[in-house]
């Protein structure tokens, strides 16, 4: 076993003992790979959300030099016909481009000692084989030429040159030949029998012509059928949930909101795992990341970036176009380049069939709103940091001050949200009472009684709140409100849940450019 060829089966064997969700099914994609036109594959994810943990399943299923059958006879894929088949019966080139960046003396020399290291490694392991010193390609051609051995090749973290040098763009161009030689060349089908990329961006593009076209992209803007691997899925995260007694509702308020068109609610699997391991739901995002990383994008309000962003912190979805994005952390050359790289960072969440973007669940909104309050966001930010006590002055039914929070904040979003009409209204509200998202579910235009709330602040299992009945108006009165949610009986959809309820009544009037409030108990006997 060496550092990059062969590196065994050691850190599957620690995954395995710790809390784990089984995800073989990604080795029998592969498997149906090995040796076609689409053994190259590349998978790219946000941070904390296995990209590590599946190269290193990969590595210990393809690994020659150990055994791992017993690692996988519980597993999913020890199912499959063909397990035996492929089970440890390759050399595997194992690449962390991170291990490369760190240890190299200097950062422009990191792709000649990428090369060097494996060379050395390959030629003890094929003494037999005279090659060149310089080339991993060359070097390979020559091993598979001698000896007729393919190689999987896994490389993790294939992006970190595009974002830890980022302007280092000679080294860049050096390494993308590199990766041409392994897998855009002539020697490519005789030594490769599958490669397996993965990384936070997807391959770079040059113009609109990605740099590696023979390989397979499944990206967070389009995982096709890998979705169900981006994340923990619904079901698997229900089961653990109910092993480690934990409150799903909770857990999906906190880490579910992933999307895709296979597969219709993927979680933040690090969020999930950290909080059942500490048994508490919280914001886990910034043990890897910190918001800095976040506000630096959002901060540059390219085309009317922060108005899409205080538009989604309101609970909107903002239509943008992911094709022009080149794929990397400097050519930004409009908000839809940073919008598409947020999706990448996994701090927005991508509809595919409207081609919107919007944030996933509680925990990046808590991120988003760090962002915020630490940058340059005038009364926004003043907002969000006064949230709770609007909410408290609801709860204490001050219809007085709760009009005048609700003014402060439409004066700060007149241009933002087109002010309009009763959909701008609620994304206000929802800004207004952005905090509350920590003691209520909010539920827009809920079915209730005849016809529909317009927003419903529903209580989590974890409080004793009284839930919210809020009902828009728009140039009419907040009694009228009120007397709407009574007529159509909006409180029955939770009668026999809560005995008490505070209905809400808000209206705008376009004239004074006031909110009017109301605020009363019901008993919902």
């Amino acid at each position: 076993m060496g550092r990059y060829l062969n590196l065994g089966n050691a850190g599957f064997q620690s995954i395995r003992k710790g809390l784990y969700v089984d995800k073989s099914g990604l080795i029998a994609f592969v498997n149906k790979t090995l040796g076609t036109k689409d053994k190259l594959t590349c998978v790219s994810r946000p941070r904390r959300f296995g990209k590590s943990f599946a190269t290193q399943m990969l590595c210990a299923y393809y690994d020659k030099s150990c055994d791992s059958r017993d690692l996988f006879l519980d597993l999913d894929i020890a199912e499959q016909p063909d397990f035996e088949s492929y089970l440890n019966q390759y050399p595997v080139i194992y690449l962390d481009i991170t291990w490369f960046i760190s240890t190299a003396k200097n950062l422009r020399d990191a792709v000649n000692y990428l090369q060097k290291e494996i060379i050395t490694e390959l030629l003890q392991a094929f003494p037999n084989v005279k090659t060149d010193q310089f080339s991993l390609p060359v070097a390979l051609s020559d091993i598979s030429d001698k000896t007729g051995q393919k190689f999987v090749i896994i490389i993790d973290e294939w992006d970190a040159l595009f974002r830890e040098a980022k302007e280092e763009h000679d080294l860049q161009e050096e390494y993308v030949q590199l990766l041409r030689g392994l897998f855009k060349s002539s020697q490519t089908d005789k030594m490769i029998e599958a490669a397996y990329m993965t990384g936070i961006l997807p391959i770079k593009k040059y113009g609109t012509q990605s740099a590696l076209t023979d390989f397979r992209e499944y990206t967070m803007i389009n995982p096709k059928k890998l979705a169900k691997y981006v994340g923990f899925t619904e079901t698997e995260v229900r089961d653990l949930c109910q092993e480690h007694n934990m409150d799903f509702d909770e857990m999906k308020s906190w880490y579910d909101g992933y999307h895709f068109q296979k597969q219709n609610s993927i979680y933040s699997p690090n969020s999930v795992v950290e909080a059942i391991r500490n048994e508490e739901f919280s914001t886990y995002w910034t043990e890897s990341e910190t918001y800095e990383s976040l506000r630096s994008y959002i901060n540059i309000n390219m085309d009317g970036l922060k108005d899409m962003i205080i538009a989604m912190l309101g609970g909107e979805q903002c239509k943008i176009s992911t094709r022009r994005f080149q794929n990397d952390m400097t050519s930004m050359k409009s908000a839809d380049d940073v919008m598409t790289l947020l999706v990448h960072l996994g701090y927005l969440a991508f509809d595919s069939a409207k081609s919107e973007v919007y944030i996933p669940n509680r925990e990046v909104a808590d991120e988003f709103k760090n962002a915020v309050e630490g940058g340059n966001w005038g009364v926004i930010a003043e907002t969000l940091s006064a949230s709770e006590e609007l909410l408290k002055a609801t709860l204490a039914g001050d219809n007085e001050l709760v009009a005048q929070r609700l003014d402060k904040v439409h004066e700060a979003n007149t241009s933002i949200l087109e002010y309009n009409n009763e959909n701008a209204l609620s994304c206000v509200i929802t800004i207004a009472y952005f905090s509350a998202q920590r003691e209520y579910d909010l539920v827009r235009e809920m079915p209730a009684g005849k016809g529909f709330a317009d927003i419903l602040f529903l209580p989590k299992r974890t409080t004793d709140s009284l839930p919210l009945i809020v009902e828009l108006k728009w140039d009419e009165t907040a009694e009228g409100a009120i007397a709407q949610v009574k007529e159509r009986n909006y409180p029955d959809a939770l009668k026999n849940v809560h005995d008490t309820v505070l209905l809400v009544g808000i209206n705008y009037n376009r004239k004074t450019k006031r909110h009017q409030c109301l605020i009363e108990k019901y008993d919902n006997n």
